[in-house]
Formats: structure tokens, C-alpha cells, sequence
């Protein structure tokens, strides 16, 4: 891992949300918005966004702590930003504060979510 990451360092990230999205699981006749999974996964990969360039090669981070509330919902098709904070760095983990916005300024999330930096090699045993 580069040098460089320190706490209070925040990035943002805006993404459209899309059908697949969309809370279809629970059956015909559901409002399409986005589900909390799909959110969970935007927040996930903004961590990832703003992480990958402190990556070495054969480095990368995962996913092991998510805690998360849903406040809102947001219909398929509007934009939402994700806004991370990185609060700590320690022992090759991370934590992030996080949250999502959609279009309309409605925070429809919040929370925490932790990572941590892996070895590719080691993680998938090649």
C-alpha cells in the first residue's frame, strides 16, 4: 500500500441507479426504487473508488463489516451520491463513515463500513 491515506480524507461519487437496482425480489406490483442491497453496494464501491489508487499491484481490499440504515426511498432512475469519510486507519483496515444522497437531496442512507487491504494471491490461494 502507498503512502498517503490518513483519516478525515472524504470523495464522493455519483452513480446512476438502474433496473437491476431496483427491489424486483418482492414480487410484481412494487414501486421500482432502489433496494438496500443495491445502495449497500454503491457505498461499497465508492470506498473501493477512492482505496484503489493507494493500491500496490496485487493488492486490493474487501469488504467485512457493513452497518447500514436505509432511510428513503429513491425511484430508478434518479442519480445518487455516495459521500465517504475515512475516519481510521489501522492495521491495514479501514473504516469509513458513509452516506447516500439521491438527486432530490434526500439522504437515503447512512452509516458505517469497514475494509480491509488483502493480497490477492494469499486471499484467492494462488
Amino acid at each position: 500500500m502507498k503512502d498517503g491515506l490518513t483519516a478525515g480524507q472524504t470523495y464522493e461519487q455519483t452513480w446512476a441507479t438502474t433496473p437491476e437496482m431496483g427491489i424486483r425480489h418482492l414480487g410484481p406490483g412494487v414501486p421500482p426504487v432502489i433496494s438496500t442491497p443495491a445502495m449497500i453496494g454503491l457505498m461499497e464501491a465508492t470506498c473501493v473508488e477512492f482505496l484503489n489508487p493507494s493500491m500496490d499491484p496485487g493488492e486490493q481490499t474487501v469488504g467485512f463489516h457493513v452497518d447500514v440504515r436505509h432511510l428513503a426511498p429513491t425511484p430508478i432512475g434518479q442519480k445518487v451520491t455516495v459521500k465517504i469519510a475515512l475516519r481510521e486507519v489501522k492495521d491495514r483496515r479501514f473504516t469509513f463513515a458513509v452516506e447516500a444522497v439521491n438527486e432530490q437531496g434526500t439522504k437515503i442512507g447512512e452509516g458505517v463500513h469497514r475494509r480491509a487491504l488483502i493480497k490477492i494471491a494469499q486471499f484467492t490461494g494462488s
